[in-house]
């Protein structure tokens, strides 16, 4: 059986295809040298671009350069020219004074405002001597309370409370110690008022505890004057008079004072020198 063998390309044909290998080699290669050149024109573009706005903007920092040179070096304020002293000068005359013309609003503004500072002052020293005389009311001893209680203005109720769960009458106002703290001298306090329990907490020594009472105008006070171990010491300051007594007290003063005025005006009589006048001698005829 016979073998066959693989056709080899003979030299001509290897002579045929080199001039074409080297004509694609030699167009590769001018394609690549045209894109080279063409980007670097590119480049030189934008570079003198670039050149070119950097030579503008250093021509606008120069000509402001100029300009701040030359404000610094002008002078600030001009002097001015002096006057010839052939010129005609006009004669000075006497400023004449000018008088402001008061504004009729302005005054009345300005005398509201004086009012309301002296209500207001008015005020603060009501208030300065309301505050004197809370201070001044409150009694630190025994002997103090028996000074107050001589002013007939107000009764006092002196106490002695220790901690418990009832209510000690005192006055007009029902009292139980709830806590009595001596390291911080607080205590609290429960309270009953007209059918009313009213709690007061952190109640300090010397702390008047103020409330009114139904339809009384007149604060009842209670101030507490030591504390110990679950026991308190203190007073209870009430008005000596209602309002329901000084009311009626005062009704009655008036109608009394309106009964004496009306019989002394029924039964009083013209005075012997109004008697004695005459009536005139010429009376017009009517």
């Amino acid at each position: 059986m016979s073998e066959v063998t693989p056709s080899r390309p003979d030299a001509a044909t290897a002579l045929r295809l080199g001039p074409v290998v080297l004509i694609a080699f030699a167009l590769a290669a001018a394609g690549y040298a045209f894109h080279e050149r063409h980007l670097a024109k590119e480049l030189a573009a934008k570079n003198n671009a670039m050149s070119a706005a950097l030579n503008q903007t250093r021509d606008q920092l120069s000509a402001l350069n100029a300009k701040v040179s030359a404000m610094e070096t002008k002078p600030s304020a001009e002097t001015p020219a002096k006057p010839a002293s052939h010129a005609y000068r006009k004669p000075l005359t006497a400023a004449v004074a000018r008088h402001r013309i008061e504004d009729p609003r302005w005054k009345k503004v300005q005398g509201q405002l004086d009012e309301q500072g002296r209500q207001i002052e008015s005020t603060r020293q009501e208030l300065a001597s309301t505050r004197t005389e809370l201070q001044g009311s409150i009694a630190k001893t025994h002997d103090e309370l028996v000074l107050l209680e001589k002013k007939g203005e107000r009764n006092y109720y002196e106490f002695d409370l220790d901690k418990s769960g009832q209510f000690q009458r005192q006055g007009p106002v029902s009292i139980r110690l709830r806590k009595a703290n001596t390291k911080r001298e607080y205590a609290d306090l429960e309270l009953m008022v007209d059918d009313l329990k009213v709690s007061k907490k952190h109640v300090n020594v010397y702390e008047p505890v103020v409330f009114y009472p139904a339809d009384e105008k007149v604060p009842v006070e209670i101030v507490i004057n030591s504390i110990t171990k679950n026991h308190i010491h203190g007073y209870v300051s009430a008005p000596r008079y209602r309002t329901a007594d000084l009311q009626a007290m005062a009704s009655s003063g008036a109608g009394s004072g309106a009964t004496s005025r009306g019989d002394a005006g029924s039964n009083s009589k013209p005075s012997a020198a109004r008697q004695k006048l005459e009536m005139p001698a010429n009376t017009p005829a009517r």
